[in-house]
């Protein structure tokens, strides 16, 4: 039984892992804020159609909690794919997949800011470790490579701290199904997105896109809505409902790891130095989630990892590009 809700974890993290590269070819057609508003009013539509299916339209009420859904959505739903989708434009997809793995470790910190609880020094040094084989996949272990980290390592800085607090946040909704949780936020990230973007064509920052260029990646919106947005996020919740967060965030290491084997298969020849950096970086964040996991289990005990887990990771790319 265990092994089968490991299935759901992993169908999404492979999902999101193959949808950097999708979005990074969709990128040269369409603006990042315009191609990130219209996945996510397609997959606002879809989710909001499951939920109503699934739970009626009393789910669409906020229970008094709109400020505080409206914050969550836009610092993670928005703020996430907005910063991931720009950082594509300065980053490779296997570089901005290794950023997106250091989620849970985030999310802990995060933790600690906020409720005071203080992860283990080794939690720390292993971080530490994670950024060390990132810094490596970027800069091609040269100093001069330096610069290379740039505006686009910068944004994901902020797009993970963002989904971090987004993820933190969730845990406060552990009455609330997974399902109207991230319907509800993903419709105030929306909003803000589709905000951004109409000021960002009223100002001439980007251009809304043609009708020719939507239709040429119709293939990449429809992967990045109904398999990544969707499909995976649903997923991932049954995952974290079934497993526990601290296990189903294990999984989270195997999208760098699908994004490389992604871009090889498209003829990308990484250098050594870079699987270096990228097995340094999983390892890390490998231990670390053990690390985790085996701290979440012993303080949780005699009760359920599923129902006592103290962060509850709700979509960690819908991610990603989110």
């Amino acid at each position: 039984m265990r092994s089968r809700a490991a299935t759901y974890p992993l169908l999404a993290v492979l999902a999101w892992g193959a949808m950097f590269p999708i979005l990074a070819s969709a990128l040269t057609r369409v603006d990042p804020l315009n191609l990130t508003t219209a996945r996510y009013l397609l997959a606002a539509v879809i989710l909001v159609a499951i939920l109503l299916l699934r739970e009626g339209s009393a789910a669409l009420r906020t229970g008094g909690r709109g400020v505080e859904l409206v914050v969550l959505g836009v610092v993670g739903f928005a703020g996430f794919n907005l910063l991931t989708n720009l950082a594509l434009e300065h980053a490779a997809p296997q570089q901005i997949s290794l950023f997106v793995a250091t989620t849970p470790v985030v999310t802990q910190l995060v933790r600690w800011a906020r409720d005071g609880v203080r992860p283990k020094p080794l939690l720390l040094a292993l971080s530490l470790v994670a950024l060390l084989g990132v810094g490596l996949v970027i800069t091609r272990g040269s100093l001069a490579g330096l610069g290379q980290f740039g505006l686009g390592g910068l944004m994901m800085i902020g797009a993970v701290l963002g989904w971090g607090i987004y993820t933190h946040g969730a845990s406060r909704f552990g009455a609330w199904s997974p399902l109207r949780f991230t319907t509800l936020t993903a419709l105030a990230g929306t909003a803000a997105m589709l905000a951004a973007s109409i000021g960002a064509d009223a100002v001439g920052w980007q251009h809304a896109p043609a009708a020719a260029d939507l239709v040429a990646i119709t293939p990449q919106l429809a992967y990045a809505v109904i398999v990544a947005a969707v499909v995976a996020v649903l997923a991932w919740n049954t995952g974290v409902q079934r497993l526990g967060a601290a296990n189903a965030a294990l999984f989270m290491n195997l999208v760098p790891v699908t994004t490389f084997v992604v871009q090889i298969a498209r003829g990308y020849r990484p250098e050594a130095v870079e699987l270096v950096g990228a097995a340094i970086t999983i390892a890390a964040l490998v231990a670390a989630n053990l690390a985790t996991r085996a701290r979440t289990r012993s303080s949780s005990l005699p009760q359920s990892s599923a129902v006592t887990d103290p962060i509850a990771v709700v979509d960690p790319v819908a991610v990603a590009v989110r």
